[in-house]
């Protein structure tokens, strides 16, 4: 087992039928960046199980802490969503993705694309103060189908407000922007009608998006990652990767199964 950790699951919280987060204890050596992936996972039968899930907690937390969907009869999901405190959980050594700053350019305000348990490596990236230093605003939105999906992300965001510390850092930067496509709330609509109509933006305070200003991150379904994509195109911003900076950047390495 030298390619993977194993740490214990610390605590375990189920915020809906579909959704659940869990923490885990962590090895000092594994290092990894906001935004960043892993393969984690269970022994079954002797193997290990493994999907990518993004680390929801930023670098700095001494734990390690997973968003995740459940999928009745998903290979790793139907087992993962019943795990306890005291089981073993497998990390995969060597964290990686698109989602990190230095896949961008430098901007002014950085929008943080998300549907579902896409919202996992925004969590780390809103709870990483150096990000309040490298942009004006960023704008965490979060779409979901119903309320009580966004709970995780507003609990997270809760969090920080109370948070005195990272309260100062953020110093009204950070815009939290749920929006939800099957009940009525204060935000409803896709996220990518939202943003291609301006109303995201201007609810923000923010003007249009235009690649000269704004840095974007997409992290979701594959139906809004391809149309944030068209849109991306669309207006002349360039996608970024790890050898060549751009204006935006996806990432579909998030468990769906």
């Amino acid at each position: 087992m030298a390619a993977f950790f194993e740490e214990t699951v610390t605590h375990v919280h189920h915020w809906t039928d579909r959704l659940f987060s869990f923490r885990t204890t962590r090895d000092p050596a594994f290092r990894f960046e906001n935004g960043q992936f892993a393969m984690i996972g269970l022994m079954v039968d002797g193997r290990p199980l493994l999907r990518a899930y993004s680390m929801a907690s930023p670098n700095h937390d001494d734990g390690l802490e997973f968003f995740s969907i459940k999928v009745p009869d998903g290979p790793l999901t139907s087992r993962l969503q019943g795990i306890k405190p005291g089981d073993t959980i497998l990390i995969g050594r060597k964290p990686t993705g698109t989602l990190v700053q230095d896949s961008l350019l430098p901007g002014r305000n950085l929008y943080l694309v998300s549907t579902g348990t896409g919202f996992a490596p925004f969590a780390s990236i809103i709870r990483d103060f150096t990000v309040y230093e490298r942009y004006d605003k960023v704008v965490a939105i979060h779409g979901c189908r119903i309320v009580a999906e966004t709970a995780y992300s507003r609990h997270i965001v809760d969090g920080l407000h109370a948070d005195e510390y990272m309260a100062e850092v953020m110093d009204g930067k950070l815009v939290y922007y749920p929006t939800v496509t099957r009940e009525a709330f204060e935000y409803v609509g896709r996220v990518t009608t939202g943003l291609r109509d301006g109303s995201i933006p201007a609810k923000a305070g923010l003007a249009p998006l235009d690649p000269a200003l704004d840095r974007v991150m997409i992290c979701g379904s594959e139906a809004m990652l391809k149309d944030t994509v068209a849109l991306m195109k669309d207006l002349g911003f360039e996608e970024g990767s790890s050898s060549r900076a751009g204006h935006y950047v996806i990432e579909k390495a998030f468990v769906e199964k």
